[in-house]
This record gives C-alpha cells, sequence and structure tokens, in this order.
C-alpha cells in the first residue's frame, strides 16, 4: 500500500480542495472483480499504525491500482478556516477526518445521498465549489488510501483485509470508533468472531 507518513494535526487543518472521480469498471472473469464500493476491514493482524484495525471504504479500483479513505479515523480537528463554507453540512461528529497516508494536504469529501460514487446513496462532493443547494450531512476525509497495480490484489491474498459489503450508515457513523467491531459483527461465519479479538493478544 502505498504510505507517506501519518499527518500530523497541523497537516490536518491543511486540506485542499480537490475531486476524484470514480469509475465503476466492468466485472470480467479474467481478473479480480472491482471492489470499488465495498469495505476493506483491516484484519488483526494487519499491524501498519497507518491502517491498524481501520476500515477503508474504496472508491476506484482498476487494473491501474486502487483508491479509497479510511471512514472510521476521526481527528479532533475542526474544519478550519480551509473550507468554511463546508462546515455546517460535516456531519457528525463535525471533525476532519484521517482518509489516508497518501497526499494528507488535499481532501476529499463524500455526502449522503449524492450521485457520483461507487457506493449507492454515497457520492463525492466538489469541494472546490459552494455547496450551493447541498444539504446533505457531509464527511471530509484528509488524504486517502493508494495502491499501486497490483497492490491490493497481493494484500488481499496475504489475508491482510477483509472484504465487506459497505452501508451508506457506514460512512456517516457518530461512532466510528466501533465501526471496525460492527462491520466485522455483521459478517458471517467465522468472520465475526473476529470483532472479539483484543489489541494486545498477549494481554489476554
Amino acid at each position: 500500500m502505498c504510505s507517506e507518513g501519518s499527518p500530523s494535526p497541523r497537516t490536518i487543518c491543511r486540506v485542499h480542495r480537490q475531486r476524484y472521480e470514480t469509475r465503476h469498471s466492468p466485472c470480467d472473469n479474467t481478473a479480480m472483480d472491482s471492489l470499488a464500493g465495498v469495505l476493506l476491514v483491516a484484519a488483526p493482524n494487519l499491524l501498519d499504525p497507518n491502517f491498524f484495525r481501520s476500515v477503508v471504504l474504496i472508491l476506484e479500483h482498476t487494473e491501474e491500482g486502487a483508491v479509497g479513505v479510511i471512514i472510521n479515523r476521526p481527528t479532533t480537528s475542526p474544519l478550519g478556516d480551509e473550507l468554511p463554507e463546508w462546515e455546517a453540512l460535516l456531519a457528525q461528529p463535525e471533525v476532519v477526518f484521517v482518509g489516508g497516508p497518501v497526499q494528507p494536504d488535499n481532501a476529499v469529501g463524500l455526502a449522503e445521498g449524492v450521485d457520483g460514487s461507487s457506493l449507492a446513496g454515497v457520492g463525492i462532493v466538489d469541494l472546490s465549489a459552494p455547496p450551493g443547494e447541498l444539504t446533505a450531512p457531509v464527511r471530509i476525509y484528509a488524504g486517502y488510501a493508494g495502491w499501486g497495480p497490483g497492490q491490493l490484489e497481493a494484500e488481499l491474498v496475504e489475508g491482510g483485509w477483509i472484504v465487506a459489503l459497505a452501508e451508506p450508515e457506514d460512512v456517516f457513523a457518530v461512532e466510528p470508533g466501533t465501526l471496525w467491531r460492527d462491520v466485522l459483527r455483521r459478517q458471517p461465519g467465522p468472520t465475526a468472531m473476529l470483532a472479539t479479538f483484543p489489541i494486545d493478544p498477549g494481554l489476554n
């Protein structure tokens, strides 16, 4: 996975305006189906601090790589002066989220009930323009998670991620700190038991 280090609190507030276009890649039987619109839940043994117990919404997945945002990592930083026109629309909790370690100075915005994303009911918003008539809750992420060609596929084979169906309410969870366990609990079979995995198995 691409990594440029975790953003600092100062960096998180210096969000630039950027839009990411997503594409729906047709599924074919010659390669892995596109994972755009699904969740990647970090397996308990994924210890990379950038992704430890993270839940990533995949926005784009093609043969050129994948792009997503971590949806369960709120900061303590308000939106600040960079995007004041969007502040009133922030979903609870009203803070910037860490979207991933890549380009932490750039901002990605997701809104409920807006077209333009691979997840039904959630859309990517253009943060460079005023909200206009948009009244739906918005989540703003500093940075994103990125994978080059074949990287995500390799990590899936290694067992670093659990693929799960996404629900719109996952993106706008009021208590994102419990999302890792919540998503695992609703998975079928033994996967649901991973939600009980202790943070430090040595203390068990």
